[in-house]
């Protein structure tokens, strides 16, 4: 009976039209503010006659991304996009919350309306696409699903049929990388979508803004034994993905059995960027974690040090409430140190102080349940892996292996020379930091990383996840002053870091004798690695940024400048009732105000300068 009312609708399907217009597929976000749109589209190759499934989006009932294409190249077949018949699609709205040990908000509320629509090909022996779509308040994201039919039983691609048709031609802000070989270490430019040369591979998060109509940053979400997604100009105001190739040689992105679900493919969007900022789609998009029990997860500060002056490090970082310290030596064997690292877990452990190794990758793929478990009965806290500089599928897969037997050994991870965040914090909680940045250690070789630089990675970067940049350098330099070693910009800007940067390993810039003596180590003995909640207040894009977070009843308000001067006036509305003591770390003289959450902050931001503030209820009772 399924076969003969399958084959009856399959007739109906080739006998009908094109397309028709209740097989346009909709979602609206619960404010009603962004419509998605999913609809039969003109021919993605004039040289076929065959329409194409297409995707709009637009905000405020103005349009945001116009018909851009969806589905997939096929190695030796016809794309999978072409010739598409709805054949059904269901509904369901989402309110829930989950909690998060690490990250920018301890409680998050996932809010979205989603909608599944099953596509079946005409002329490819049943080949079904389908696709699932999720609309939030503050973005919108839509993945692929393949099922596994006779005609694909494997899948074999060299890269999505996927793009970003921008209403507008006007502002980007690309990192152009050099490769697919890559760690994400570049600074972000600004150039318009039309000028992107279009041999150029972009990085994600990308930021476009859309005068009169809004802000949108393309990145994804949930990538797990699948390719990284780059983009790439096609021409005009169109960007589309590109796939990192496997390593293989043979050309192909994908090459796996089916069934298979792919990354969802993110739109963050707001009419501010600063409120992409506050955004968490992308920790949302993932899987809930399995992990019953995380109490062991505890996110910190820490100093980096090579083996040799560990002790040295664990007594400065025990001194300055820093949870750990970071053996910055990349290890072989894993199972031998080339140190006393039991004698320095011992040690560590006296002064209640907790240590990570750094491994490179390779060490950890060979070694990886013996390390791990070793590690555990050490009593090492976590692990810094290195080295990789790949998203390709197989290296996606390496990701997802370390975290998951990590996690089952009571392991947090940092990884190192490593792709954008995904979210998997929210699947392996216990990743609670990624590099992906040119951070302070390009200090060491030039002056690439600036306050310009800085600002810009809060509007971008900072949107995919955690990132470890190794803020708060007190080695300090104006830009006639600077020497490899030193950091561009002022202490309080660099003060103002470790609020605007969320990371749940927050490594110091510096080695311990920079900060042996100074007063203003007393702002990062208070300010916390992980937060309850995040607001942005203030800022333009690679101008100016001002971000508050709050832990337990203390709020901490980090603002930074390019290399230009500026007042700028911070609301306090923000904080809860009653008034606060305000300490205040400047580019002027350290002082103490008494605050109310009605009032208004003027900061005075010196050339590559900053604030950094920390807000502590006063006592008013009698």
């Amino acid at each position: 009976m399924f076969r003969t009312f399958y084959q009856a609708a399959l007739v109906l399907f080739l006998a009908a039209p094109a397309w028709a217009a209740e097989d346009v597929v909709t979602v609206n976000s619960p404010d009603g503010r962004i419509e998605f749109r999913m609809f039969d589209g003109e021919p993605w190759d004039k040289g076929l006659p065959h329409p194409h499934l297409v995707y709009s989006v637009d905000f405020n009932s103005k349009p945001l991304i116009e018909a851009s294409h969806l589905g997939y190249d096929i190695d030796n077949a016809l794309p999978l996009g072409h010739k598409l018949g709805l054949m059904t699609t269901s509904r369901e709205t989402v309110d829930e919350t989950y909690s998060l040990p690490s990250g920018k908000s301890k409680l998050v509320r996932n809010h979205y309306n989603e909608v599944v629509a099953e596509y079946l090909q005409n002329g490819s022996l049943g080949r079904r696409l389908t696709m699932e779509v999720r609309a939030f308040n503050d973005g919108v994201a839509f993945r692929y699903v393949i099922a596994a039919t006779s005609p694909l039983l494997s899948f074999v691609s060299p890269n999505e049929i996927t793009e970003f048709a921008f209403a507008k031609d006007s502002e980007a802000y690309p990192l152009l990388l050099r490769g697919f070989q890559t760690g994400y270490e570049e600074q972000f430019s600004k150039v318009t979508l039309s000028g992107i040369h279009p041999e150029s591979l972009v990085g994600l998060p990308f930021l476009v803004e859309q005068p009169g109509v809004g802000w949108v940053a393309v990145t994804e979400a949930d990538l797990d034994e699948y390719a990284g997604l780059y983009l790439e100009h096609a021409e005009g105001k169109m960007m589309r993905a590109r796939l990192a190739p496997l390593v293989d040689g043979s050309g192909m992105a994908l090459n796996m059995p089916t069934p298979f679900v792919s990354p969802w493919r993110v739109l963050l969007i707001a009419d501010s960027p600063l409120k992409l900022i506050e955004s968490n789609i992308v920790t949302s998009l993932n899987r809930p974690t399995k992990l019953t029990d995380t109490s062991w997860i505890r996110p910190g500060k820490a100093v980096n040090a090579p083996a040799a002056a560990a002790k040295s490090a664990i007594d400065f970082a025990a001194a300055s409430s820093l949870e750990y310290v970071v053996l910055d030596e990349s290890q072989g064997d894993l199972l031998k140190p080339e140190f006393d690292l039991p004698g320095l877990l011992a040690y560590a452990r006296q002064r209640n102080v907790d240590l990570w190794l750094t491994a490179n990758w390779r060490a950890v793929e060979s070694q990886m349940d013996d390390a791990f478990a070793q590690f555990e009965k050490w009593g090492l806290r976590g692990v810094k892996i290195d080295g990789m500089n790949r998203d390709d599928a197989s290296m996606v897969a390496f990701y997802h292996q370390a975290a998951a037997k990590a996690a089952a050994h009571r392991l947090m991870l940092d990884f190192h020379g490593a792709y954008k965040p995904d979210g998997m914090q929210r699947t392996y909680p216990n990743v609670i930091s990624v590099e992906a940045v040119m951070g302070s250690e390009y200090a060491k070789q030039g002056a690439r990383v600036t306050p310009q630089h800085n600002v810009m990675l809060a509007f971008t970067r900072m949107l995919t996840g955690p990132m470890d940049y190794a803020p708060g350098a007190f080695r300090n330099a104006t830009r006639e002053q600077f020497q490899p070693g030193t950091s561009l910009g002022t202490r309080a800007h660099q003060l103002a870091l470790m609020v605007v940067f969320e990371s749940g390993l927050q490594t110091l810039a510096d080695p311990p004798a920079a900060y042996q003596g100074q007063k203003d180590l007393d702002f990062i003995r208070a300010v916390p690695a992980s937060w309850d909640q995040t607001r942005a207040l203030a800022g333009e894009v690679g101008e100016y940024v001002a971000i508050a977070r709050a832990r337990n009843n203390e709020w901490f308000l980090g603002a930074i400048t390019n290399w230009t001067a500026r007042e700028i006036n911070v609301p306090l509305d923000f904080l809860g009732p009653g008034e606060y003591t305000a300490e205040i770390y400047s580019d002027s003289p350290r002082e103490t105000r008494t605050v109310r959450s009605t009032q208004a902050l003027r900061l005075n931001l010196a050339s590559g300068g900053g604030a950094a503030i920390r807000f502590t209820p006063r006592n008013t009772s009698p």
